[in-house]
């Protein structure tokens, strides 16, 4: 029985060579001169008989009677170092169907050539390091691994080391395998052979520096590698990956570079290869609606195209299989994991979510991601997140941590804190928590999309919820949304992102949404539409939640009446006033049949009829309807109600547009004293009065008082509500036409233009007001003489106005006018007959042969008729 060493040997036979004799019963310990064993260790023989060992060693001769051995480890001896080229640790092999991405000429581009230019550090570049960093799944390995083989093949590396970096003590195994293989290092000391190798690539003076590559993969925390980090060489490269985006994984020679999904042609191109390898194909089509659906992320796409082939279903199928919401990603997984992957795709991102909640403020990763998975996957406002709503959730959901023997205090603090005590800073800190760890991406810079998840992520932590969970979480960002939504509106950029917020919330949790009643910020997402113009997905939207609410609540409850409600308002917003003064009287009988004739909302809805069948054409029907409803508002609610000073806010506008201008004038006078009193000069409400007594003051023909008017309100919005409020742009919009019409002409383009600049800026370009500004533009620039340009703007306009609001949309069919009379103008007055035919068709088709804007039209047909004398007879 030997034990060889290179230079030490204990031998349990005859040896017949001089040196340390042992007669009889023999010892070695730790303490011996063979240097067996480790303090604490140690060899006991007895009944042996006589022998001679070597110098170092142990000899026996004989009988053994007993053998004891504790602690004992045998250590070989040092051993010549590897010769060059050598590689330690294995790369992993490429996946099937692998992909060249742009991440790899980046890498190459960063840290790649300098090591293969000469054998002299002189002439190369300074040290560089990469490091591969992003969320789970995304291929960081991959592209690690091909840069490696591409490195030892073709760039003339001496040493490759790969090493698993998932904690610690493996990154000193990886070195210290590393040190016995190239430094002679001791293999009893791991932590000194590491410490051996690491010397050893420091650069040192020599004709043949060595060229080396150090792979640290998985890096799971940098405090694995503290002290472990390779020293600076011009000879040698550093390459890192891992899910961490930390300050301290990056450094003076460590660059980071983020890799990202695969683009839309890398995820066709990967799954179509990997369906050929197996003959199988599908339409482009169809694997384009799939590399969405998993969001081109590369882990996904890989199992999905197992899955494809070991289950023998087509993509439409797993497709399906993915929409289920009673499914898991855990159903969409294949049995066998394709190209050596260690992790189902449920499960890529469970321990980057359990170091994260350790990380400071401890315990609230997990429950702001749970919250954060039934959001938009493109963009969540900071400020939902932060909201009350959020923050009591994040409180009651606190994790309870484990903390480290060396930090008791936390532990306690952790577990005596109160809900309430969560702040908003320290919700941000968990959304930096989730950053670090690529769970999320926290960009605070861009508050309407401040926090980005991937689908899957969301899907895979909704997976583990429980039910009650689930419906906790649905009404809580339900909370959250709504406490974030302003009113009114005065971003329309932040007031999308939290419809499509809501939109993404219904699709994962609509059956929540609906119990015990529907909840409010469903409502407010309709509104939203209608209040950025959007009229026919409004109304599209309104339709949906009238559907939804009859089915779940009955058509007589209160918030199915609501739907139906904002079903109407959205349908006269499309330009059809007749057929939304018809669906409210429709609503008001089944009203009166659920809530009773004296409701509140029965007599909201009183108030709508009036003012569709103004908007419709029939003023003097309007006008005597809200005077009937001002009475009944007065005795239900008093003279001085807020919702009564509406309503005859409203009569006054009817009177104003049946021609009653005195009347009109002193009405809005009477509610303007009222509201300055009840509800102050700043009240969005006070300022309304204010801008229609302004307009009706100019109908009556006190031209230089209205614009008088307008100025001041103008003063005064822009102190309260901002310059990019809509309700400032649109006094800005009246100031402007009354200026025109005062006869500073030059003085309304120039308004006119700089309003649609920032319109344009603020609403967007397609928002009605933005275009209803260029039709005014237009206008007066035929005004000032410009009837060419005026034309041809009109032209333009006319083709985005039926683009986006149709071409019987009461807006569109103004513009139409207003060409065929532009038209006219430039002297092809035949050109204009033609169009106002058929704007008089439309006009009486939609509005009725009596309301105002049709007999407008009608009157320009009269006159360019005669223009281009068709007043003979068969004309």
């Amino acid at each position: 029985m030997r034990r060889r060493g290179k230079k030490s040997e204990t031998a349990l036979s005859g040896q017949d060579d001089p040196g340390n004799a042992a007669t009889g019963d023999a010892q070695t310990s730790s303490r011996d001169a063979s240097g067996i064993g480790s303090p604490g260790s140690g060899v006991w023989l007895s009944g042996t008989g006589d022998a001679t060992a070597m110098e170092g060693g142990l000899a026996v001769s004989g009988h053994v009677g007993a053998l004891q051995v504790e602690n004992f480890s045998v250590v070989s001896g040092p051993r010549e170092p590897a010769a060059w080229p050598h590689q330690v640790g294995t790369v992993p092999p490429q996946a099937r169907s692998f992909q060249h991405r742009g991440e790899a000429e980046l890498l190459r581009a960063m840290i790649g050539h300098g090591i293969a230019a000469t054998h002299q550090p002189s002439d190369v570049s300074s040290t560089r390091g990469g490091v591969l960093t992003g969320m789970g799944g995304v291929g960081k390995t991959q592209l690690a691994a091909a840069y490696a083989r591409s490195a030892w093949q073709k760039d003339g590396l001496d040493v490759l080391v790969w090493i698993n970096a998932s904690t610690r003590s493996a990154v000193i195994s990886g070195y210290a395998q590393a040190g016995v293989e190239l430094c002679r290092a001791d293999p009893a000391d791991p932590e000194q052979a590491a410490c051996t190798f690491l010397a050893w690539l420091a650069p040192k003076a020599g004709p043949r520096p060595c060229r080396w590559l150090v792979v640290l993969d998985d890096l799971a925390d940098p405090d694995d590698v503290r002290g472990l980090w390779p020293p600076s060489s011009p000879t040698g490269r550093l390459l890192v990956t891992t899910r961490r985006c930390d300050a301290a994984v990056a450094g003076t020679d460590r660059r980071m570079i983020e890799v990202g999904l695969f683009t839309q042609a890398e995820a066709l191109a990967y799954l179509t290869a990997s369906l050929a390898a197996h003959t199988r194909t599908e339409p482009d089509p169809n694997l384009v609606a799939l590399a969405a659906d998993l969001g081109c992320l590369p882990l996904a796409l890989s199992q999905a195209a197992a899955y494809l082939i070991d289950a023998g279903i087509s993509t439409s199928d797993y497709r399906e299989l993915l929409a289920d919401r009673t499914a898991t990603l855990a159903d969409a997984t294949p049995d066998r994991l394709p190209d050596d992957q260690p992790l189902p795709l449920h499960a890529a991102w469970s321990l980057s979510l359990d170091r994260a909640d350790a990380l400071r403020p401890a315990g609230l990763a997990r429950p702001m991601l749970e919250l954060a998975s039934m959001l938009d996957p493109s963009g969540v406002p900071d400020v939902v997140l932060t909201s009350p709503p959020a923050l009591a959730h994040l409180g009651s959901h606190r994790t309870r941590t484990t903390a480290a023997p060396e930090q008791p205090l936390l532990r306690q603090r952790l577990t005596r804190r109160s809900p309430a005590q969560v702040t908003a800073n320290e919700a941000v800190g968990a959304l930096r928590a989730l950053h670090r760890l690529s769970l999320l991406q926290h960009t605070p810079g861009t508050p309407h999309q401040a926090v980005r998840v991937h689908k899957l992520i969301q899907r895979a932590t909704r997976d583990s919820l429980t039910d009650d969970r689930h419906y906790d979480l649905a009404r809580t960002a339900a909370d959250a949304l709504l406490a974030a939504w302003p009113d009114p509106e005065r971003d329309t950029t932040f007031a999308q992102s939290l419809r499509d917020n809501t939109t993404a919330l219904t699709i994962c949790a609509e059956h929540e949404l609906y119990q015990p009643a529907p909840h409010r910020v469903l409502y407010r997402a309709g509104r939203s539409l209608s209040a950025a113009g959007q009229a026919i997905a409004a109304r599209n939207y309104f339709q949906r939640l009238t559907d939804t609410t009859t089915h779940h609540m009955g058509p007589d409850h209160l918030d199915t009446l609501l739907a139906r409600r904002g079903l109407a308002t959205a349908q006269g917003e499309t330009g059809d006033a007749a057929g939304a003064a018809a669906a409210f009287h429709e609503l008001l009988t089944d009203a009166v049949r659920g809530q009773g004739a004296d409701h509140f909302s029965t007599l909201s809805i009183r108030n709508d009829i009036a003012y569709w069948r103004g908007k419709a054409g029939d003023a003097a029907a309007a006008a005597a309807v809200l005077a009937e409803l001002q009475d009944d508002m007065v005795q239900a609610l008093g003279p001085e109600d807020p919702e009564t000073l509406t309503v005859r806010h409203n009569l006054a506008s009817a009177r104003r547009a049946a021609g009653d201008l005195e009347e009109a004038v002193a009405e809005f006078f009477e509610v303007l004293v009222d509201r300055l009193r009840m509800l102050g000069a700043d009240h969005p409400a006070t300022m309304a009065a204010r801008n229609n007594l302004a307009s009706a003051r100019g109908e009556t023909g006190d031209v230089e008082g209205a614009v008088a008017e307008f100025s001041k309100l103008l003063v005064a919005q822009l102190r309260v509500l901002g310059p990019d409020h809509p309700e400032t742009l649109m006094t800005r919009n009246n100031l402007a036409s009354w200026r025109g019409e005062a006869g500073d002409v030059e003085g309304a383009v120039a308004e006119f233009s700089k309003l649609l600049v920032d319109r344009r800026r603020v609403l967007g370009p397609d928002h009605p007001e933005t275009l209803m500004t260029r039709n005014n533009l237009a206008y007066w620039r035929g005004e000032a003489g410009d009837v060419e340009g005026a034309a041809a703007a009109l032209t333009e306009l006319l083709a985005d106005m039926v683009r986006v609001l149709g071409r019987k949309h009461p807006g569109t069919m103004t513009t139409r006018n207003n060409l065929a009379c532009k038209r006219g103008q430039t002297g092809d007055a035949e050109g204009a007959v033609a169009a106002l035919t058929e704007l008089l068709a439309d006009r009486a088709q939609v509005l009725g042969y009596t309301h105002p804007d049709t007999l407008i039209t009608l009157s320009n047909l009269v006159y360019w008729r005669g223009q281009a004398g068709m007043w003979a007879p068969g004309a």
